[in-house]
């Protein structure tokens, strides 16, 4: 393969990557709009959000059967057409279900981008540089969901939020002609499918204990949890579903999805990592631009432009790390400082004042970036260090579903966290707002005297106002409290498993250039 077909499927392949991984945030800044327009509450919208999360974390695991199936390449294209032409439905959909419809349609097209993406990424480099083509690859992992918020920021000030799906037409369309062209199938590729035991019960097990674990996770609580009645009975079916799935994908001899390879020690203590790195990096990007915006002020795009310059510093490690692993040094320390970086990162975060500016958090977002990119692609590579060539598409696919699995709980998990610890702290504010205290007077009348002093507020209207405004205060800081606290708990998750960096295993220099057979099936993951 010459350098520019290497390039221009290096350009394909983490662009696609990329456009699934925004769609995953960019439509959060957007959902105030999306509401108005579409004439429904905040809570009903959401499930634009939800929808796709469940079609993602559905296909993932799949697509390692879907693959073998259809074969990758076709695969690949049809996922990048579904992709495009959901993209379009949603921008033009006019009705609450129709949006939702199509966003679950493109969750089930964006769902094979990522893996399928990867390998045939990797498939583009000889073995010895395959953890340079990680790094390329990893690029896409973390710009992705920190560009969603920046770019759905500056697309709601300056346009309007049909424009967030529209922009992935123009990427589909030249990802997909570029992956025709210049994506080569493998000899044999889809023509054995009359061969290939198709798993329906398993498939339909994984769909409705993922689904529903997914749903449950998303919308917990927004529902305020099993005060509900569906989340009592997705929670049921969850459960049923994933254990019966387990226990039947590990005694039948062709399953769906290849569970045995988590007894391999290395990729079962990986995906632990994995689905750590995965808390932390959605729910830090969820969490920051709330506290961002609710209560320093910022606007969407200054928020997300907050967090873009210091991911550039990622981008550009990612590379550099991939060549100097290439070069055979172990994976194990590198993941040992990007997790205490992070953890860092979340400290000084959780540290921050009312007052902070934009600059402020320079050097917390750089320290997560480092810590990043420092996560990823060794993460990417440790999954299938133990395995035989044979499981490598099964590592890859358990290890992509986990890190998504580690955001939507990381969310989850804030959420819940966030309330508690909201109602916590306005409780203890409130409770030292004695009435006739000295200090609370004196506070009310100075924003009394403000108001009135403004002209055309009688004094009785100005101490309302003034009551009003202080309570208001007291949210902005019991929100404030309460963020920084699960910065706190984000911390505790990644210096909590940094002692199991001693269970992974290493990987020779010798073993980058891995034998016919093992390329062959490292090439067929996903």
């Amino acid at each position: 393969m010459n350098k520019i077909t290497q390039y221009i499927i290096v350009i394909t392949t983490v662009s696609a990557a990329v456009m699934e991984l925004i769609d995953t945030s960019i439509v959060n800044v957007a959902l105030n709009d999306m509401a108005g327009s579409l004439c429904v509450s905040i809570e009903d919208i959401s499930w634009v959000i939800t929808s796709y999360a469940i079609a993602n974390v559905i296909i993932i695991p799949l697509t390692s059967f879907l693959a073998e199936y259809f074969g990758r390449k076709n695969y690949y294209l049809a996922s990048m057409i579904i992709f495009t032409i959901a993209s379009y439905m949603c921008g033009n959909s006019t009705s609450l279900v129709e949006l939702i419809a199509w966003r679950f349609i493109q969750g089930v097209g964006g769902g094979a981008l990522l893996s399928t993406s990867q390998a045939i990424l990797f498939d583009a480099f000889e073995p010895k540089d395959r953890p340079i083509a990680s790094g390329l690859f990893g690029m896409g992992l973390v710009l992705g969901p920190t560009l969603g918020p920046t770019l759905g920021g500056y697309i709601i000030e300056h346009y309007s939020w049909p424009s967030i799906f529209m922009i992935n037409i123009p990427v589909g369309i030249i990802a997909a002609i570029f992956a025709y062209t210049f994506v080569s199938k493998k000899e044999g590729e889809g023509n054995g499918k009359k061969d290939i035991y198709i798993d329906y019960p398993g498939i339909g097990m994984l769909m409705a204990g993922i689904g529903c674990l997914q749903y449950v996770l998303e919308r917990g609580e927004a529902e305020d949890w099993f005060s509900s009645n569906s989340i009592r009975i997705c929670t049921v079916i969850a459960v049923v579903g994933l254990v019966s799935f387990i226990v039947r994908e590990i005694r039948i001899p062709k399953p769906a999805v290849n569970l045995r390879v988590l007894g391999n020690r290395n990729l079962a203590f990986t995906t632990i990592f994995t689905f750590v790195a995965g808390f932390g990096l959605f729910t830090s990007v969820f969490v920051y631009p709330v506290l961002a915006q609710r209560v320093l002020g910022f606007t969407a795009y200054i928020t997300g432009l907050s967090l873009l310059a210091p991911t550039l510093i990622a981008v550009a490690m990612m590379p550099v790390i991939g060549k100097t692993m290439s070069k055979g040094v172990s994976a194990v320390p590198f993941v040992a400082v990007g997790f205490i970086l992070f953890a860092l990162y979340c400290v000084l975060t959780s540290r921050v004042s009312l007052d902070v500016g934009l600059w402020g958090f320079f050097i917390p977002l750089a320290l997560r970036a480092f810590g990043i990119s420092m996560v990823q692609l060794p993460l990417i590579n440790q999954a299938v260090v133990g395995l035989k060539p044979q499981e490598y598409s099964s590592g890859i696919a358990l290890n992509n579903m986990i890190r998504q699995l580690g955001g939507a709980f990381g969310i989850a998990i804030a959420n819940n966290y966030i309330a508690h610890r909201y109602a916590m702290h306005r409780t203890n504010l409130v409770s030292n707002l004695t009435q006739g205290s000295l200090a609370v007077t004196q506070r009310l009348t100075t924003i009394a005297q403000g108001l009135s002093a403004r002209g055309g507020i009688d004094s009785i209207t100005a101490a309302h106002s003034a009551l009003g405004i202080l309570s208001n205060q007291v949210d902005r800081q019991s929100y404030y409290l309460s963020y920084l606290d699960t910065f706190r708990l984000i911390a505790i998750f990644f210096i909590a498993v940094i002692p199991l960096v001693t269970f992974l295993r290493t990987k020779k220099k010798t073993a980058a250039a891995p034998s016919a057979e093992a390329k062959k099936a490292m090439m067929e993951a996903h």
